[in-house]
């Protein structure tokens, strides 16, 4: 299913809950994502705990800027959009996110606030699992964690989650060609 498709049944049902100000619905539509943005998370943070923190505050982010929504992306997009500019923000706010070089001569570098992401947190899913696990890799994470913010962000968006290059752009307020460049 695309973007570009008709109002799906959760984007209508997450517009009315936002216009009504009904907490609980808004709760239980947003609720089946939790897992697949705190993954997100902890891809662009390399740290469990701070991507609970930073899925929670999706959701915070998400109510208070309810009337925002208006189903021209999908509720996921949306959702997948402002999880990302959490974790860009928190980002931006913390200086210690950048690889240091470690005290031995030689050894490259290291990410200190690293920790693995827990086995009972990934999909049931077999086949979900499967390409979850890969993509949480200490190693992947690693690696992944040397790229500056923005560019660690496309190429989640674009090579992890498999986004075009105009649906990673939109997400991210850039142009397509910059997010071509980024990758």
């Amino acid at each position: 299913m695309t973007d570009a498709r008709l109002l799906g049944d959760h984007e209508a049902a997450f517009i009315a809950a936002a216009r009504s100000n009904d907490a609980a619905q808004f709760a239980l539509i947003t609720e089946r994502y939790r897992r697949e943005l705190q993954v997100h998370c902890y891809r662009m943070l390399a740290n469990y705990e701070d991507a609970q923190d930073m899925t929670q505050e999706t959701f915070l982010r998400a109510w208070n800027k309810r009337e925002s929504f208006k189903g021209h992306a999908a509720l996921r997009t949306w959702l997948y959009r402002i999880a990302t500019n959490a974790c860009l923000d928190f980002l931006d706010k913390r200086n210690d996110r950048t690889p240091v070089p470690a005290e031995l001569p030689g050894a490259g570098s290291e990410v200190r606030y690293l920790q693995p992401y827990p086995d009972r947190m990934l999909p049931e899913d077999p086949q979900e699992s499967v390409v979850a696990r890969e993509t949480i890799e200490l190693a992947f994470i690693v690696a992944v964690q040397h790229l500056p913010p923005r560019q660690r962000a496309v190429f989640i968006l674009r090579d992890v989650l498999g986004w075009p290059a105009s649906k990673a752009a939109d997400a991210l307020e850039l142009t397509v060609a910059s997010v071509t460049s980024a990758l």
